[in-house]
């Protein structure tokens, strides 16, 4: 498209065309709704039959400075024809509140030549002649990187219906959306009075008015329009994000009790249990702090009944020594990390995948715990319900790492369909046997069976001391070895349950990727691209990160090179100063040598936004021309 500043042409002027996907972002200050309004609407397409991904834009700070070039507030929504799953590359359409936001979003990337820009209008005309002048600059600024601008008066428009533009244009903006694209008002409408019924009808009726006149708006002024048709669907769909999911998997896997502090980007999960949990005869208890919410947790699970803590980076610091607790006094607990930009408060509003080396040894002496971690929305419902299960089994804490990502991330996924396994069995009020100790190991295994508070004969002296199989403090360095080795054999029992996972693209090759969380998507659709290309690459995600799935090294050595694709810190090794014996590795890849004995080389950017696809390929691309040029010079 040609770079311009474009006057409106009436809607009989255009005509819809046929895309396979489309990519939207809704940038703002912080307090106009934007988030809302493109869940919304990215609600309203994948009810329609649309693969959706969104992602929020979050500015680091709670309220920054309103017209501030980094405190860009908003949403992109990627839909599709087809499924997706990652924020893919730049964006088609961006509606702007202002145009300082979009600075932010220029420089990470997300626009460039060819993206269509519908600005707020009123800048032109402020009374403030260095906020008319700023305007002024950045319409040539866009025009110069190529971006097609369309200005329009939404704010105007939004007055006639609400007497605060801040508190309706975010549900003006939804309907231009479904008039851009052809999405069905009616649907549009339902969804409007799902997100706003609790707020009373006034209320409702001044939003879905708002969604009207935003239609009708964009009829009259936008002079084109895209259609994405929806593909074919199996089955029934939710449309959540990760923390709701999260929220749903511990209602279904009958996880009574969760106890937590509010922590950024973990807090929404509390928002959800705080309305479903009650419902169903659960108990949310907020905690005056981190570490009180864990211990609460822990005497929870350990008088019978699993239950949960639910935190990010900081707080699972905090909760280091009762985790090691849980480990030591063998008391079943399921752990989620909802990881986010380190380290100390870092980047709260980002994401990041930081917290695995702490979430594998952040604990004083030797605390062996399972981690894993879900790769998509549909994942973090599951991925609960298997840590319950598998807490009660091993006899002790369940680490399950998402990130932010996925957190705020919606996406359709297949309904759930309610499996009676999930739920936990009756507690065992019987007789505990005679003769049996309180940690009865199993020297194949390590596990032992469980005596719950109120078996008569079961009773036995919890602690955090190093202890015998009686529960008697014991600082013998034969009680000691016992120990450890038992509570370490519990993951190599469990390793023996899991099964080998399965490479994405080919079973051999030039250059296997490797991934775990979040990245997911994007890994598996840059693979994709790149074998489309003739590239000999393929891909392998892990859900399983201790133990580690098994047949890695089988895997690996079918290919001539394998790295990881992290969001996290690691050196390039071109920085300088920077050699083979001192390069700071990522954090997968650490763990990967360390247990295989073998060469991981590794990608990884801790940017605070989720890797697209093309990232990806490019890095993968400079890592086959390295390959290939090692090849020449030995040959």
């Amino acid at each position: 498209m040609t770079p311009t500043t474009t006057a409106p042409t009436p809607a009989g002027a255009r005509t819809r065309t046929s895309v396979g996907e489309r990519i939207v972002e809704i940038v703002s200050d912080s307090g106009e709704g934007a988030q809302k309004a493109g869940q919304t609407f990215g609600t309203v397409c994948a009810k329609l039959g649309n693969g959706v991904w969104t992602v929020e834009i979050i500015p680091a700070e709670i309220k920054p400075p309103a017209r501030s070039r980094a405190g860009a507030s908003g949403i992109r929504v990627r839909f599709a024809s087809r499924e997706v799953t990652n924020r893919g590359e730049r964006a088609d359409l961006v509606v702007a509140f202002n145009e300082q936001v979009l600075y932010g979003r220029i420089d990470s990337g997300a626009y460039g030549p060819g993206t269509v820009v519908l600005l707020e209008s009123k800048w032109a005309e402020d009374p403030q002649e260095e906020i008319r002048a700023l305007y002024a600059e950045a319409l040539a600024d866009l025009r110069r990187l190529g971006l097609e601008v369309f200005e329009l008066p939404m704010e105007r428009a939004c007055l006639e219906v609400v007497p605060d533009a801040r508190v309706g244009k975010n549900m003006f903006v939804v309907g231009m959306l479904c008039e851009i694209f052809g999405r069905d008002l009616d649907k549009a409408l339902e969804e409007v009075a799902t997100v706003f019924r609790r707020k009373g009808e006034k209320v409702v009726a001044s939003n879905q008015e708002l969604l009207r006149r935003g239609a009708a708006f964009a009829a009259e002024q936008v002079p084109f329009a895209w259609e994405v048709p929806a593909h074919a669907i199996e089955g029934e769909r939710l449309v959540m994000n990760g923390n709701q999911a999260l929220g749903l998997g511990i209602l279904a896997a009958g996880i009574e009790t969760v106890a937590m502090y509010p922590i950024t980007p973990a807090t929404s999960v509390s928002h959800y249990l705080g309305r479903a949990l009650p419902a169903v005869g659960g108990f949310l208890h907020q905690a005056e702090d981190e570490i009180a919410a864990i211990g609460f947790a822990i005497g929870a699970s350990w008088a019978g009944k699993t239950a949960a803590t639910i935190t990010s980076g900081p707080g699972l610091a905090l909760k280091t020594e009762f985790l090691g607790l849980a480990v030591m006094a063998e008391v079943p607990l399921v752990l989620i990390d909802v990881q986010r930009g380190g380290p100390s408060t870092g980047l709260p509003t980002k994401v990041e995948q930081g917290d695995l080396l702490a979430a594998l040894y952040g604990a004083t002496g030797d605390a062996p715990k399972i981690v894993i971690a879900p790769a998509t929305i549909e994942e973090c419902f599951h991925f609960v319900v298997l840590a319950r299960r598998l807490a009660e089994e091993f006899r002790g804490p369940v680490v399950v790492l998402t990130d932010a990502n996925l957190a705020t991330g919606v996406a359709p996924i297949p309904r759930p369909k309610l499996d009676p396994t999930w739920f936990a069995p009756p507690l065992d009020q019987g007789p505990w046997p005679e003769g049996v100790a309180p940690y009865d190991w199993d020297l194949a295994t390590g596990l032992s069976p469980r005596a719950i508070p109120g078996q008569r004969g079961g009773e036995y002296v919890l602690t955090g001391l190093a202890h015998t199989r009686n529960a008697k403090v014991a600082y013998d360095p034969r009680s000691n070895q016992e120990g450890c080795e038992m509570r370490s054999r519990k993951l190599a029992a469990l390793a023996t349950t899991l099964v080998p996972p399965v490479p994405h693209g080919a079973d051999s090759g030039e250059l296997l990727v490797v991934g775990w969380g979040s990245t997911l998507g994007a890994i598996e659709e840059a693979v994709d691209d790149l074998r489309r290309e003739g590239r000999s690459v393929a891909s392998l995600h892990l859900r399983f990160l201790s133990p580690l799935e098994p047949g890695l090294a089988e895997i690996f050595a079918r290919f001539e090179k394998v790295m990881t694709v992290e969001i996290n810190y690691s050196d390039a090794p071109d920085l300088p100063g920077i050699g083979p014996e001192n390069r700071r590795r990522a954090q997968l890849a650490l763990l990967l040598r360390e247990r295989l004995l073998v060469d991981v080389d590794c990608w990884s950017a801790v940017r605070g936004q989720p890797f697209g696809p093309g990232e990806i390929a490019e890095a993968v691309r400079a890592r086959l021309g390295a390959a290939s040029s090692d090849r020449r010079g030995a040959a």
